[in-house]
């Protein structure tokens, strides 16, 4: 038995055998062939490869879910012998005496294209296993060893050195327990997404993926930061003791789902949720979330081998939307850059790329990306309670810009005879020191705020968040962090205008007495931690809060302002 400590990322114990996640490389480079029928051989059989593994996960699929969810596998079948696909293929390898895996990649990114900007969200779909089957028989023709986290079908812990977004986002939460990796803060995107999925996680273990092996009993516990390798069978017992009372727990904090989110004297603050995906919906629903205080769009852009089309992006909002019923819900335009990466931009590398050309910067550079997307929010504004907000903004300059662009897309479609919300709030996320300082001129043009903490903390006290060496300077607690959130809130209600916060720090059960007495007015968190966050606002007086926290911005130290919360009784 091995005992590995990392950081507690997702609240919850799992206990499964490891999944071990690793990446292939799929570079495909154009060469010419001497013999295109050898060619034409090594295509055949990948492709019959293909077939055999395809046949394989239907069967087993049918007999463990049924035939409904088995018809994905069908779908991928006919896209494999369909020969509008295969037969280009062949030709292309023969004609120009190109390789097999370069002429599968041209020929299939055209469908993926033709199928992206068809009207039909059906249709649209296609593109997503036309890829799949895709990758499927470039792995055989590359040599390469890869299974789609989308298809693991039977429970497990996946172990990673790194999960990246598009990865997380595709975690089957039926049969993903839980993850552990080597790399990662609580921050990392990979962890944010666990909350979202409300599955288990401990990141940051440094050598996980070396201690493990494929098939190895894990337990993952996601409350104490501990992963646990081949335990015993009495320690398999103590931590299903554990497991079962955190269910329990949650079975409570459940009976706060349809409460609103009011003050022990009386004071209602909303809690709203940050998600990823259309899919996510479903988990701030079920966790009672008011609102949807953070859509990361640039998940759409992810995982893909160019841009989604304007289309794409309309009908991924409008679910959101609709999926919400009203409530407000958030969107953050494209935030791309730091450690979000899109390949086939190509984008040139930099020093230092969280504080490069990223997020606004890179839109307002790109405004042809920038647009496509604005269009999109601004067509879909009529399916709910649409609210847009920009990120990275250090000037005001920026958000004039950003705005004058938005209004002029909304302009050239209402021209068009297309309706758009006459009720759309337009925001910004204040991640960068020299905004929150600006918030009271900010204020006088914006309709809100929302307090981007991961990176306001990590610009403030210069530290990356992702840099383990460095991860003590992330003080979400520290007074210089808490002055410049009361600096933004109370510009915020000078102007009459609402201030929220979506960074993690909103859903940290220290930090949320401290935020409420500063006059918070929007905590937007992961959604399994909105239930956690009802319950003790529940218990707190906003008026005592507010001594709280000016006691906390007169202190010295982070570690004087977590004693301080320690000492009040909730």
């Amino acid at each position: 038995m091995i005992n590995i400590e990392g950081i507690a990322a997702s609240a919850g114990v799992a206990i499964a055998r490891a999944f071990k996640l690793e990446h292939p490389d799929f570079t495909i480079n154009k060469q010419s062939v001497q013999s295109t029928d050898a060619e034409i051989t090594r295509f055949n059989s990948a492709l019959a490869k293909s077939q055999e593994e395809l046949e394989a996960i239907k069967e087993r699929t049918r007999a463990e879910l049924g035939d409904k969810k088995a018809e994905i596998f069908e779908s991928h079948l006919l896209i494999l012998n369909d020969p509008e696909l295969i037969d280009p293929v062949r030709t292309m390898i023969t004609d120009e005496q190109v390789n097999a895996e370069y002429a599968l990649n041209e020929t299939a990114s055209q469908f993926i294209t033709m199928f992206e900007n068809m009207k039909s969200a059906y249709l649209q779909e296609r593109a997503a296993d036309m890829r799949d089957v895709t990758k499927r028989v470039l792995t055989h023709l590359l040599g390469l060893t890869y299974v789609n986290p989308a298809e693991i079908s039977e429970e497990v812990i996946v172990i990673a050195e790194d999960l990246t977004p598009s990865d997380t986002a595709q975690l089957n939460r039926k049969y993903v327990l839980g993850f552990t990796t080597n790399i990662g803060g609580r921050t990392s995107h990979s962890a944010i997404m666990a909350r979202s999925l409300e599955i288990p996680a401990v990141v940051g273990t440094k050598n996980v993926v070396e201690q493990i092996g494929s098939g190895d009993l894990v337990i993952v516990d996601g409350l104490d930061g501990q992963v646990i390798i081949n335990p015993t069978d009495e320690v398999v017992a103590e931590f299903r003791v554990k497991q079962k009372q955190y269910q329990e727990q949650r079975a409570e904090w459940n009976k706060l789902r349809d409460q609103k989110s009011v003050s022990k004297d009386g004071v209602h603050v909303e809690l709203a949720a940050n998600i990823g995906t259309p899919n996510d919906v479903a988990g701030v629903i079920d966790n009672g979330g008011e609102a949807v205080g953070l859509y990361r769009t640039e998940f759409l852009y992810m995982g893909r081998d160019k841009l989604p089309s304007e289309d794409v992006q309309f009908n991924a909002y409008k679910t959101v939307l609709e999926k919400m019923e009203g409530k407000p819900v958030v969107v953050r335009t494209l935030d791309i850059g730091g450690d979000k990466e899109l390949p086939y931009l190509d984008l040139p590398k930099e020093m230092n790329p969280f504080l490069g050309f990223r997020a606004v910067r890179l839109c307002l550079d790109r405004t042809d990306i920038f647009r496509t997307q604005l269009r999109a929010l601004l067509r879909a504004s009529v399916y709910g309670n649409l609210r847009i907000m920009f990120p990275m903004i250090a000037t005001l300059g920026e958000f004039r810009e950003a705005k004058a662009l938005l209004l002029e897309e909304k302009q050239n479609l209402i021209a068009a005879g297309i309706e758009v919300s006459e009720n759309i709030q337009l925001g910004i996320m204040v991640e960068i020191p020299s905004t929150a300082v600006m918030a009271d001129q900010f204020a006088k043009e914006v309709d809100f705020f929302s307090i981007g903490t991961n990176d306001l903390i990590q610009y403030t006290m210069a530290a990356d968040r992702m840099n383990e060496r460095v991860s003590y300077l992330y003080q979400p607690y520290n007074p210089a962090i808490l002055r410049l959130v009361k600096m933004v809130i109370d510009a915020a209600h000078k102007e009459g205008r609402w201030a929220g916060m979506c960074g993690e720090m909103a859903g940290d059960t220290t930090a949320i007495p401290l935020l409420l007495g500063l006059g918070l007015d929007e905590f937007s968190m992961s959604a399994t931690s909105i239930l956690p966050a009802r319950s003790l606002i529940s218990k707190l007086s906003k008026a005592e809060m507010q001594e709280l926290a000016a006691k906390a911005l007169e202190l010295q130290t982070a570690e004087q302002v977590v004693e301080l919360v320690r000492g009040i009784d909730a």
